[in-house]
């Protein structure tokens, strides 16, 4: 033991700075600890205490199990078998590419979340239309606020609006005008929550949605949902986020007369924090239903399609969801505790890997994602 009073100070402080560090430590990892998903599967979709769950949900009623999630709030979940509880990764290499795709499908699932109300809404729609032989497929990404009345309102008749839109603006034969046709669709279905049987001002919701046949992929958003495309292993964006301090939206909403104020967060009239929805008629003409329409080719390099909430896309980026879905389609991540799912498709489980990395990585509101494969065995 030294006897210089200088050595022996510093020596104290270096082991109290150890101490105090292997504490943090250990703090963290017990937190780590208490988000470990348990995951059960159900044939009715029921888990005995959904109103205290983190996470429900269910695919769509097409003969697919529903699955139920919840998130313990105890460590004790760590002691279950890793094979019930883990996502594992295998072989995460750079030769990554979807190789073991013998046939285009799709996968959805949308949570609770931490929110204590469910807003978000989903809807699927296989052959919604079929035109000249070729079959069309929606699929649309409903976000709620205020309520979840407007969301729920799309998801029943936004699919149908469209198709009545493509119908007449097709009459005579020439075609699809599908950036009018998607604007006269979001103007209709707006007027319908507006005016007609909902009643409420105070309730919007965003959208995002996808139109997929004929050798097209037809986009349409207007809110701050995503649609995420992977091309060629690159994550390209389809729609970019309606945001009032987007510079563009900021000049939109002071030319019509109005403000954004940052109230936690950049919000329209200090309110709302999107700049464009449907519904929310208290806002107008602030906030507008125009969506944003993206019309692109399908290519053989095409792969899939995200579309999803901002409770997924506030703490996962267009490349990290990307990289995800990529790796489960071609089976390098996988959830043991899924394998035993009646229908299961990778695509399914990309969905459901992606809700369990928002919620690890602390998304506080509902997530709602759908994932599209494109592509075929290749």
């Amino acid at each position: 033991m030294t006897s210089d009073p200088g050595k022996l100070y510093r020596l104290t402080v270096s082991r109290t700075k150890n101490a105090r560090r292997r504490r943090l430590e250990v703090r963290r990892l017990k937190c780590t600890c208490q988000t470990m998903m348990n995951i059960t599967i159900t044939k009715n979709g029921s888990n005995g205490d959904k109103d205290h769950s983190l996470l429900h949900g269910s695919k769509p009623n097409n003969g697919l199990t529903e699955i139920s999630l919840s998130l313990s709030s105890s460590s004790s979940s760590s002691k279950q078998s890793s094979s019930e509880n883990d996502i594992v990764l295998a072989g995460l290499g750079d030769n990554d590419d979807v190789q073991i795709l013998t046939c285009a499908s799709h996968g959805l699932l949308s949570v609770i979340g931490r929110r204590r109300e469910m807003e978000d809404a989903v809807k699927v729609e296989l052959g919604f239309m079929v035109k000249g032989g070729e079959k069309f497929n929606f699929y649309g990404v409903y976000d709620g606020h205020g309520g979840s009345r407007v969301a729920e309102e799309c998801k029943e008749r936004l699919h149908k609006v469209l198709m009545e839109e493509i119908v007449e603006a097709n009459k005579d034969g020439s075609g699809i005008d599908w950036g009018r046709t998607m604007e006269r669709c979001f103007e209709r279905m707006d007027e319908e929550v507006n005016r007609g049987r909902l009643g409420e001002e105070m309730v919007g919701s965003t959208a995002v949605v996808a139109v997929v046949g004929n050798g097209k992929l037809v986009v349409a958003n207007c809110g701050d949902s995503r649609a995420v495309l992977s091309r060629g292993r690159v994550a390209v964006a389809l729609s970019f986020d309606h945001k009032p301090d987007r510079p563009d939206e900021l000049e939109r909403i002071e030319a019509a007369g109005g403000r954004v104020i940052n109230w936690n967060g950049h919000r329209v009239q200090g309110v709302l924090a999107t700049s464009r929805s449907i519904g929310d008629q208290y806002l107008k003409p602030f906030v507008t239903w125009k969506p944003e329409v993206t019309v692109r080719e399908l290519t053989d390099g095409d792969e899939f399609l995200i579309l999803a909430s901002d409770g997924l896309w506030d703490v996962i980026s267009n490349e990290v969801a990307c990289r995800v879905v990529r790796r489960c389609l071609n089976g390098q991540i996988k959830r043991k505790s899924l394998e035993n799912v009646v229908d299961e498709s990778l695509a399914a489980e990309a969905a459901a890997v992606l809700v369990e990395l928002a919620i690890a990585r602390g998304s506080k509101d509902n997530i709602s994602v759908v994932v599209v494969q494109l592509r075929k065995k290749i």
